[in-house]
């Protein structure tokens, strides 16, 4: 196999995403007769990016965005007082923290010091709340007054404000006008029912400039909150099941990223809204890997070979580097046993294979390898 150099580093942007999962119960949000209850008994809430988009154009996608200065201001210190405050803001415990593959400089985790800043556990948070705000009018937003530390189950969005429109302009202008509204509101971020589910560093590939290190957050709700998508970023949205989501995408239907598609697969292990809560609750204090994926071109397809593979390697030289064999994905798979990879045959036919066990409690993608029927 042969490495494909890029000179120059790519400018790494930390961004944070928020898989919202709901419950789908109640009269008024049932599903229609003509649609089936979902089979895992939520259902997650995917939007379409614009076509327009320099990334990932056209991709159904969870909520998320980058990390902006006013998202660690440290004047959201008045806003949670006085029932929250450094370090922890009523977080709990602190997960472990693991070191792994790679070590970014630039993204080393940010402590909350004498300047007043917020620390990543609540600065990510207020991003993937804010973002889901600018992007889908969503509003996941705490009361002031209610009892400090989260809530014992999934919890619900708040109703939509009047001049909707006129407050996400200003907040997708400025992303300080966030912190405005929420005082506006008598209200905070509801940073306690975000938890942490998984991180992503955007993989080397030629011709890519945007690189991202993005922590995926996992909110439930009740139930599924209206949705206005902003027409700009996102032209379109589905709530949709595991089950149902990967059957939109085999069918081209919808277009799935193959992190969002691994997200999917993941999710696909639970079956009640209820298990899915109590699954994060339970596994709070394990913490996370950042997972880098590394591309292998074959000489048919791709892989994405991720932590745990045998093909994998934990080397630097692949924050800019592919690797590229002239053997079929066939040979490639045929020669191995230990895998934790998406093999890419084309656009809307990805397999994920695992057979490594997984860490820190966490779980990996049910039922994987899809049929190539779909071809």
């Amino acid at each position: 196999m042969s490495s494909s150099l890029r000179p120059g580093p790519s400018r790494w942007r930390r961004a944070a995403s928020i898989v919202l999962a709901a419950g789908w119960s109640r009269p008024e949000t049932a599903t229609p007769p003509s649609r089936p209850p979902p089979a895992e008994g939520f259902r997650l809430l995917l939007l379409q990016r614009s076509p327009h988009q320099g990334f990932m154009p056209g991709a159904h996608v969870f909520s998320g965005g980058v990390l902006d200065a006013a998202d660690r201001s440290a004047d959201w210190l008045g806003l949670f007082a006085p029932h929250h405050g450094p370090p922890r803001f009523g977080l709990g415990p602190a997960p472990f923290s693991h070191t792994a593959f790679p070590s970014l400089p630039d993204a080393d985790d940010h402590k909350a010091d004498n300047t007043g800043t917020l620390p990543d556990d609540v600065a990510f948070r207020i991003c993937a709340v804010r973002e889901a705000f600018e992007e889908a009018g969503v509003l996941l937003l705490r009361p002031r007054t209610s009892p400090p530390g989260p809530a014992p189950g999934p919890g619900l969005a708040l109703e939509p404000l009047p001049g909707l429109v006129s407050w996400r302009d200003r907040v997708r202008q400025d992303p300080r006008h966030f912190l405005r509204l929420c005082a506006h509101l008598d209200c905070t971020p509801d940073i306690w029912a975000l938890h942490n589910w998984s991180a992503w560093l955007t993989p080397f590939l030629r011709g890519t400039t945007r690189r991202f290190d993005t922590a995926f957050f996992l909110c439930c709700l009740s139930e599924p909150p209206p949705v206005y998508p902003d027409l700009a970023e996102v032209v379109g949205y589905q709530w949709s099941s595991p089950s149902e989501a990967t059957e939109s995408f085999l069918s081209k239907e919808i277009w799935l990223p193959p992190p969002q598609f691994y997200e999917v697969r993941r999710l696909a292990n639970f079956a009640s809204l209820s298990d899915l809560h109590k699954f994060c609750l339970g596994r709070a204090l394990e913490g996370l890997e950042r997972w880098l994926p590394i591309i292998l071109l074959t000489a048919d397809g791709m892989v994405h070979l991720l932590p745990g593979d045998e093909l994998y390697l934990e080397d630097s030289d692949f924050l800019e580097n592919l690797m590229s064999t002239e053997k079929k994905t066939e040979e490639i798979m045929k020669e191995g046993k230990q895998f934790h990879r998406i093999v890419t045959y084309h656009r809307h036919l990805y397999d994920i294979h695992v057979t490594v066990q997984s860490k820190y409690k966490h779980v990996y993608p049910k039922n994987s390898v899809v049929r190539k029927s779909h071809l």
